[in-house]
């Protein structure tokens, strides 16, 4: 497990990633199935980690066509805080309601979900998430649909993980109470690899 954070070094120009980007798209999205878990109707933990913030970069180079050294080291600053570190989790949280009048409705109510996101490992607490550390995502009115999440574990809580303990996940929000617990044995094991 390689909880380092990207570098240029590992960053593929913009021709070369022109090449490669099918391929390298069709692994990333393979291995970004185990990585979500969907909670409820409307709200899924997309877990990230090394692999799914590379892709992210490149295609943020790829889209805007940067290839400055100033311009790409922007990037890599914007995502490497979502690279976990080791002993957390980081997830890009998203609420995911088709209709836009639906949406807007939604994300009224939802005020404040952010901070009601919850992970469990086996009978210890939950540990709820530390949301949007970047910027204010939400407002009185309303919160925003997409959300960066950290969840910070105890050293006992991954040491029980790694043993097999159950893994749940949930939101405790008055407006959507929802869990999975536990999620599924794919998803616990590709977890594991974001721990040192």
């Amino acid at each position: 497990m390689n909880a380092a954070k990207l570098s240029r070094d590992d960053l593929y120009s913009l021709e070369k990633y022109a090449e490669l980007r099918n391929e390298f798209r069709a692994r990333v999205l393979a291995h970004k199935q185990n990585r979500q878990v969907h909670i409820g109707e409307w709200a899924t933990l997309y877990f990230e980690d090394r692999l799914t913030m590379q892709y992210q970069i490149q295609e943020m180079l790829r889209i805007e066509r940067i290839f400055e050294t100033a311009g790409i080291q922007d990037e890599l600053d914007a995502y490497n805080p979502l690279v976990p570190d080791g002993g957390n989790w980081k997830a890009t949280f998203m609420i995911e309601v088709p209709d836009p009048d639906e949406r807007r409705e939604m994300l009224a109510k939802l005020v404040g979900i952010e901070d009601r996101v919850w992970v469990q490992i086996g009978a210890a607490d939950r540990v709820f998430a530390i949301a949007d550390e970047d910027m204010e995502r939400d407002t009185a009115e309303k919160t925003s649909a997409v959300h960066f999440m950290r969840f910070e574990l105890t050293p006992a809580m991954v040491a029980a993980a790694k043993r097999g303990a159950p893994i749940g996940m949930g939101i405790d929000h008055p407006e959507y109470r929802q869990a999975v617990t536990p999620v599924a044995e794919s998803v616990h094991t590709a977890l594991l690899t974001d721990f040192a």
